[in-house]
């Protein structure tokens, strides 16, 4: 398996993860797809009246450095750990 199909099946598993995985969590992730997919930030930062989408621009800001496929191994280490953290507490 290449390491496009291993990230492309740990975005799956990441959809699994319990539903007590916190916000930081899901950020981290969320920046290191969008730099795994999109590449570098490629839009302006959201106002803050939209502080979510703030929040999900600058963890994707915070990666801007990686490129496409450390952010996906960095991604799949991530779901690792946080399935064996869930795998651990129940």
């Amino acid at each position: 398996m290449g390491l496009k199909e291993e990230f492309e099946d740990y975005a799956e598993k990441a959809k699994t993860l319990p539903e007590n995985t916190t916000n930081d969590d899901k950020l981290i992730l969320y920046g290191l797809y969008k730099q795994a997919t999109v590449g570098p930030v490629n839009t302006s930062r959201p106002g803050m009246f939209n502080m979510k989408e703030k929040y999900k621009w600058d963890a994707w800001k915070a990666v801007e450095g990686k490129s496409k496929e450390e952010a996906m191994n960095d991604y799949i280490t991530k779901v690792k750990q946080l399935q064996e953290a869930a795998a651990a507490s129940s």
